[in-house]
């Protein structure tokens, strides 16, 4: 597979991604359009079959342009199975419902010895929905919506194009389409309102939330790029992801340069000097981190000056 996606990165339309995607796919498995939204792509290499939900627009920001569900711990071999959105669709097409409702008569998701989901935001929204056609996944959903239905979600202002979309019919409260899972985690940043509200509606479903507190919107991107992602997709797969396996795979923030100087920007907006000296030593001892030892001489300073009035 590592081989073969390097050939999406000289893409430069969609038509040539397109195409580069539907090659891959179809010597290893299968490209399956559904509809003029949406696509279905299956690389066949073993038992264990990893599902993720994603953009193309994200996809196609991503260093060589190919799918997470691709790149994902890529020397593991794990069948693959990625459902690609032209548009941020929430993944609410009927010809993805029939698609879902196909695997399901087949018995596609019997075929393997364990599926692991994953997908974030409204790809999380999905991933959690169409979970309940392969019981006893593990799902792990990265800051998901629980619907987008104004009676139940009306607090949520930010999607106001995507209101209007059928969150009520087949596939559509993700919470109660979790049910059929073996285990759901639900990763978020408490400090975001509206992520801390759909978890709530998770929590009430069953699925265990993990808050991981200073990644804001950046989290999805962090998990990805301090290794988390895999770590915790790789424990998923061999089924021994629970709650301390989780806290364990998100400490690699510690050494993820954007979570760190993300945190030092808001201390230093706060102006907490005591809790800024704290983190810079911390960062100095173990990093070659400039900017982190100035502002643990500003920390000093300002600590200094307090304790001599």
């Amino acid at each position: 597979m590592s081989d073969d996606v390097t050939a999406l990165a000289g893409a430069e339309t969609d038509a040539d991604w397109d195409a580069a995607l539907e090659d891959i796919a179809e010597r290893r498995g299968y490209y399956d359009p559904l509809g003029a939204d949406h696509l279905a792509l299956f690389t066949d290499a073993g038992p264990e079959l990893l599902v993720t939900f994603e953009e193309a627009a994200t996809i196609r920001a991503r260093p060589g342009q190919s799918p997470l569900g691709w790149t994902l711990c890529p020397d593991r071999d794990w069948s693959r199975l990625v459902l690609v959105a032209r548009r941020q669709s929430w993944f609410r097409d009927p010809e993805v419902y029939r698609y879902f409702d196909r695997l399901a008569d087949d018995g596609f998701f019997d075929e393997f010895d364990r599926v692991v989901v994953h997908g974030a935001g409204p790809c999380g929204y999905a991933a959690a929905a169409f979970s309940v056609a392969a019981p006893g996944a593990t799902l792990v959903l990265t800051a998901p919506q629980a619907t987008l239905t104004p009676a139940l979600a009306g607090w949520d202002r930010r999607f106001a194009g995507s209101r209007r979309l059928d969150f009520t019919s087949r596939y559509g409260y993700a919470p109660d389409m979790t049910e059929a899972a073996a285990r759901a985690f639900l990763i978020h940043d408490p400090a975001i309102a509206e992520d801390a509200m759909h978890a709530a509606l998770f929590h009430l479903a069953g699925a265990e939330v993990i808050r991981a507190r200073h990644h804001g919107a950046r989290l999805a991107d962090n998990l990805e790029a301090s290794g988390a992602l895999a770590k915790i997709v790789t424990t998923a797969m061999v089924g021994r992801l629970d709650r301390l396996a989780l806290a364990r795979a998100l400490r690699a923030r510690r050494d993820l340069q954007p979570y760190l100087r993300g945190l030092l920007d808001r201390l230093e907006a706060a102006d907490r000097p005591a809790l800024i000296a704290a983190l810079c030593r911390n960062v100095v001892a173990r990093k070659r981190a400039p900017r982190f030892r100035q502002a643990l001489r500003r920390a000093e300073a300002a600590l200094a000056r307090t304790a001599a009035r």
